[in-house]
């Protein structure tokens, strides 16, 4: 009787949720993006203070590079099998059995995963605690008696976060299927307050050679508590925390793969995984190029890397996350013309934000390295060299935030061997642009690469979709981006110039140059809000109702 009401009172959700209207629809999206967009950014800060906190501890010392060197196969394997893999192959087959009213079957086929991702990365961990010496001398052949065994030591601490990051993943992406997405968000934030917790707390208990230990095992605990926020959130969907504890404990590995749905996850999964390892690959084409220029030059685009993946993960993550259950719910009952719709103002949406961002970046490139790297061994020359490959890097970033929504889509409309393949052909554009430009252009020149081969993976991304979806609405789209980079270009132009006049009036010293470059990203901020408010950019108007519509929905 219970199970009855329980799917009663489901398929009521269900059509409440399909009669909703599209206006009160956009809003709800808006406003879960802009909250996605505000605890990701705080996520990243706490992130920021904890690698400044570990710095504290360890500089760059044997001790660090053991642990750098020790978390990067374990990390990998997640990129490749565990969390961005399984959700995106996951997510479109479970909401099109929530669309169908197939519910138990939705719910059958998220505990067989969950018993499948405990049982194979539960036995990968195991078989890597064996091999680790044999893998780490692999991944560090220079590494030499006691820093080697430190490394191996400490692997077989961080790879047992594998299960638990499969777990988050698979958890994440029921909660995302029913547009939970507030405390996946936050969840970093707690998982990097954990670590720096656990160092600061556990780090005096052990020798000082021993240390970095303590930072390990913080990232251990950080990852369970990861895990546990999501899990416990759980209750707040009809699948249940129960299920998600109990249910899988029951299953059995050849019942699990004889289960129709449970295989087209898996088949969903191999392109995903294959377009995240050339992803992976691409890096290396940068890195490889890079040290045929220079020793410094690898090194150089990784911190340049790191400043343009701020943005990115800010804002287009942030969009394409939100709107993902969205687009495969409308793939899933094929109202194309619902999915192109919501693409196309994700789209706007995403150009709103990184053009901006692309421009102050293209600007300000040089202070914002030197603000954030420059002291200790990290001179005015480093400088100068990261900040040459952030300024190419800008160009790419509104595209890349564009392809990263495309490729959802493509993975909603279960059709992930489309991306795979564009991703074979990015890496081989990369690396000849790369091969053509590294020696007259250096460091600029292989980032050059990087954006040219973007900018053609969206055009193909495009052309693609336009052939299954008809009309992308790219009429509307181009006019969005003309008045957002006529604001971009008037946002330069202040930043650059209230930057340029402030530099001289506060100085170099840290004080001086957060003022400087916080008062000019400001003043030049507002001239954007403004300016595309003026031009009538529709996107800016969906940010002003927030509020509104926040007041007049029911709570």
């Amino acid at each position: 009787m219970k199970a009855r009401q329980r799917d009663r009172t489901e398929e009521q959700r269900a059509r409440v949720a399909a009669d909703e209207r599209p206006a009160r629809r956009a809003g709800r999206l808006a406003r879960s993006t802009a909250l996605f967009a505000a605890a990701t950014a705080l996520s990243r800060v706490a992130g920021l203070v904890r690698e400044i906190v570990a710095a504290s501890y360890f500089g760059v010392t044997a001790q660090m590079s053991a642990f750098t060197a020790a978390f990067m196969v374990p990390n990998l394997v997640r990129a490749l099998f565990a969390d961005a893999a399984l959700q995106a192959a996951f997510v479109p087959v479970f909401t099109e059995l929530l669309e169908r009213g197939q519910r138990r079957e939705a719910f059958r086929l998220a505990s067989n995963m969950l018993f499948l991702v405990t049982l194979v990365l539960g036995a990968l961990t195991a078989l890597f605690i064996l091999l680790a010496p044999q893998v780490m001398a692999l991944v560090v052949p220079g590494f030499e008696d006691e820093v080697f065994d430190l490394t191996v030591a400490l692997s077989r601490i961080l790879f047992l976060i594998l299960v638990l990051l499969g777990l988050t993943g698979m958890v994440v992406g029921i909660l995302n299927s029913y547009d939970r997405f507030g405390v996946f968000a936050i969840s970093p934030f707690f998982w990097n307050v954990s670590i720096i917790a656990v160092l600061v707390g556990l780090a005096p208990a052990f020798p000082a050679d021993d240390e970095i230990y303590a930072y390990a095992i913080g990232v251990l605990v950080g990852t369970l508590v990861q895990l546990a926020l999501p899990t416990i959130d759980l209750r707040n969907t009809p699948y249940g925390m129960r299920r998600a504890l109990v249910a899988p404990l029951r299953l059995a590995a050849v019942r699990a793969l004889r289960e129709a749905h449970v295989r087209r996850v898996l088949v969903l999964m191999l392109p995903v995984t294959i377009s995240l390892g050339l992803i992976n690959f691409n890096l290396l084409v940068n890195t490889l190029f890079g040290s045929l220029v220079s020793e410094q030059a690898p090194a150089a685009i990784d911190k340049a890397f790191r400043v343009y993946m701020l943005p990115q993960g800010v804002f287009s993550v942030a969009i394409a996350t939100v709107l993902f259950p969205t687009l495969a719910r409308l793939a899933a009952r094929a109202d194309l013309d619902g999915l192109r719709a919501t693409m196309a103002n994700g789209m706007r949406q995403i150009l709103l934000l990184l053009v901006p961002a692309a421009a102050a970046v293209l600007v300000l490139a040089e202070p914002m390295v030197r603000l954030i790297y420059e002291r200790g061994q990290f001179d005015a020359a480093s400088t100068d060299l990261v900040s040459e490959a952030l300024f190419w890097f800008a160009f790419a970033l509104p595209f890349n935030g564009l392809s990263l929504l495309l490729t959802r889509t493509f993975f909603s409309l279960q059709r992930p061997w489309v991306p795979s393949a564009l991703s074979a052909v990015n890496l081989a554009i990369t690396a000849l642009v790369a091969l053509a430009l590294y020696k007259p252009f250096g460091v600029g020149g292989i980032v050059a690469a990087t954006g040219v081969a973007t900018i053609a993976t969206v055009a193909a991304q495009v052309a693609i979709l336009r052939r299954r979806l008809g009309r992308l609405e790219l009429g509307r789209l181009v006019w969005s981006a003309s008045r957002v980079g006529a604001g971009a270009a008037a946002l330069a132009a202040v930043s650059y110039f209230v930057w340029q006049g402030l530099d001289e009036a506060f100085g170099r010293g840290l004080a001086g140059q957060i003022g400087a470059l916080g008062i000019a990203l400001a003043a030049g901020g507002c001239v954007y809000a403004l300016a595309i408010v003026l031009l009538r950019v529709p996107e800016a108007h969906q940010v002003l109702r927030l509020l509104r519509l926040r007041r007049s929905e029911p709570s």
